[in-house]
């Protein structure tokens, strides 16, 4: 059987081109004091900034910004970001841009109304009653940050990239237009994909039971990357491609998916810590490690799962040995970032060496493990985690 579970998603969310033009309805209904949170400046570049300005000043509420989020969101700028909430009576936050915007204010979010380093929070999983409300406007389909409860963010100084997971970091309302992400580029197109398929894959390698039904819906999806990805690399403003992509990114990490049974997320636990020692971007470090993961723990107790998705995801031809197939099954998927994301395929082609390797093992069990050992997919201790590294290299 299953585990029990509760499956509550209150997220509001308006999807399709026009999307954005709702904002003004809402943003009264949440705050009368809102900062935005951006990136690096392209939101003004494709002209979504000046929409969002025109939302707010039809919703008569004042709003202030923070721009400058790294594309791998460090504490500072959320240190700074709550900060400025209790000084300027902050009651409501938007954030405009990708995974690594909408995590910055969550965190911001999250600790405004704590007193301490937002770091402490962080660190120790503070399971929160309370959040300044959060209204997301995605501008790329990747981590689906913006209908879950989850932030990721990594402090500079101790190397540590970590996730925070507590209910009231949910965003209260998102706004999905795929037109946003027309002017994505194909290089953080081909990030988005990966890290979409990564979440998908993550839950779909247990081998607890699950619902046929679900699995059907992790494999359709995870189809729907490959066939979509490729064609928005191609070309920005075809819609369709667009379209699917974000809605993909939505359910792959919205909790659906992974309800009735745990998932140890060990790609992103070994992913997290490459990209806290180098300045990598995430979807790529997945791309590269996702494969070398998988056929580090091919063998007869994980073939059966590896197989199926080599014949209902890959297209592999099933065979009578499944072993075989699951292996097929890993090329493809590593041709696939290779040759049709035109993402690196090694470690090494990304100019790493196996220098921090140890570091970066002890750090990810530190994290995710009590006991020294990440019961997942498949068991794993410290030395499986060097030795998945080296195996990426």
């Amino acid at each position: 059987m299953v585990d029990p579970f509760i499956y509550h998603n209150p997220t509001k969310v308006y999807f399709g081109n026009d999307a954005l033009s709702h904002l003004h309805e809402e943003l009264p209904r949440w705050g009368k004091n809102a900062l935005l949170i951006y990136g690096g400046g392209s939101i003004r570049e494709n002209g979504i900034y000046d929409t969002i300005v025109e939302e707010i000043r039809k919703a008569g509420i004042s709003a202030y910004e923070i721009s400058g989020v790294k594309p791998n969101p460090e504490m500072p700028l959320a240190r700074q970001g709550a900060r400025f909430c209790r000084e300027r009576g902050i009651d409501l936050v938007i954030a405009a841009g990708g995974g690594s915007v909408i995590d910055t204010a969550k965190v911001i979010a999250g600790s405004a109304l704590y007193d301490g380093d937002p770091w402490d929070l962080v660190k120790s999983r503070a399971q929160i009653s309370h959040a300044l409300p959060i209204m997301a406007i995605p501008t790329m389909a990747a981590t689906g940050s913006e209908m879950n409860s989850c932030a990721v963010i990594t402090n500079p100084d101790t190397h540590e990239k970590l996730g925070w997971t507590t209910e009231a970091l949910r965003p209260r309302v998102s706004f999905l237009s795929p037109k946003n992400t027309f002017t994505v580029p194909p290089a953080q197109t081909a990030y988005g994909s990966a890290d979409i398929l990564s979440h998908i894959l993550e839950v779909y390698l247990n081998r607890a039971e699950g619902f046929d039904a679900v699995d059907g819906f992790m494999e359709s999806m995870m189809r729907s990357v490959i066939r979509w990805a490729p064609l928005a690399m191609e070309d920005g403003f075809h819609e369709e491609a667009r379209t699917n992509l974000l809605w993909d990114s939505e359910w792959a990490i919205n909790d659906l998916i992974d309800r009735g049974h745990s998932v140890s997320w060990t790609c992103h636990a070994l992913e997290h810590e490459l990209s806290a020692f180098f300045p990598i971007p995430h979807g790529l470090g997945l791309a590269i490690l996702t494969p070398a993961f998988m056929e580090y723990v091919l063998n007869e107790e994980t073939a059966p799962r590896l197989a199926r998705f080599a014949v209902r995801v890959m297209g592999v031809k099933e065979g009578k040995n499944e072993i075989k197939t699951a292996r097929k099954g890993i090329k493809k998927l590593r041709k696939f970032f290779t040759k049709s994301l035109y993402l690196p395929g090694r470690l090494s082609e990304i100019g790493l060496d196996d220098a921090l390797f140890e570091d970066m093992a002890a750090h990810a069990m530190a994290w995710k493990s009590t006991d020294g050992i990440l019961h997942g997919f498949y068991p794993l201790t410290e030395e499986d985690f060097v030795a998945i590294y080296k195996k990426a290299l």
